[in-house]
């Protein structure tokens, strides 16, 4: 059980089907991690549980900053936290393997909400206002031989992230998925995502993925 304050991302399906991946595909064990995005630490937690020989995690969020430390001292699991705007934090740095969940519900507006709850979630109008930035930046912070492992909802495109890693210049496939029912946010949406054709007319549903990258 993780502590979650107000207006930290709690762990959910998208979390826990990135953490199978991760652990299940032999990524972690023996490997430097960094964790982009981290919210209550789930998935850092997760990596130091699975033997990392280090984790790094980073967010733009003081609570989840705060939150991400505290769970790993709870758990036992030692992480290294940083508050930061993506791998501004780790420039310099390399990776044996990159993890995020990253905001992907795609937003009635192009503003990314800096202090509300909705900066969990909210990622522009298609959901990939983070997505896309972290496809072009993690070349520079992973390792020769490193991985990325990328969780998202298919409302906002597998395809177009794995040919965002290609562009930086990754091998990438789709590793992974799941189908779940619409949580609150998404349900609360569902008109204006079916009024961008991003969902069919009723779809309450959608399918999360797991996209592996590494240097091609």
């Amino acid at each position: 059980m993780l502590l979650r304050p107000p207006g930290v991302y709690r762990a959910e399906g998208d979390s826990r089907l990135l953490i199978d991946v991760m652990c299940q595909g032999d990524f972690v064990d023996g490997r430097h991690v960094l964790d982009i995005g981290t919210g209550s630490g789930a998935l850092a937690v997760a990596a130091a549980r699975a033997g990392a020989a280090s984790v790094t995690a980073v967010d733009l969020s003081m609570r989840s900053v705060i939150a991400t430390w505290l769970n790993s001292r709870l758990h036992g699991a030692p992480v290294s936290v940083h508050r930061g705007d993506l791998f501004a934090p780790v420039a310099g740095r390399r990776f044996g393997l990159v993890v995020a969940n990253p905001p992907y519900v795609p937003a009635p507006t192009a503003v990314l909400p800096r202090h509300r709850k909705a900066r969990c979630w909210d990622a522009g109008p298609d959901g990939r206002a983070l997505l896309d930035r972290i496809c072009a930046g993690v070349p520079d912070v992973l390792a020769p031989d490193g991985h990325v492992l990328i969780v998202h909802s298919a409302v906002c495109d597998a395809d177009a992230t794995v040919e965002a890693l290609q562009r930086a210049g990754l091998s990438s496939g789709l590793l992974a998925r799941a189908t779940v029912p619409f949580g609150p946010v998404m349900r609360s949406r569902a008109a204006l995502l079916e009024s961008r054709g991003l969902i069919h007319p009723g779809q309450r549903f959608e399918e999360l993925v797991v996209v592996g990258a590494r240097h091609a």
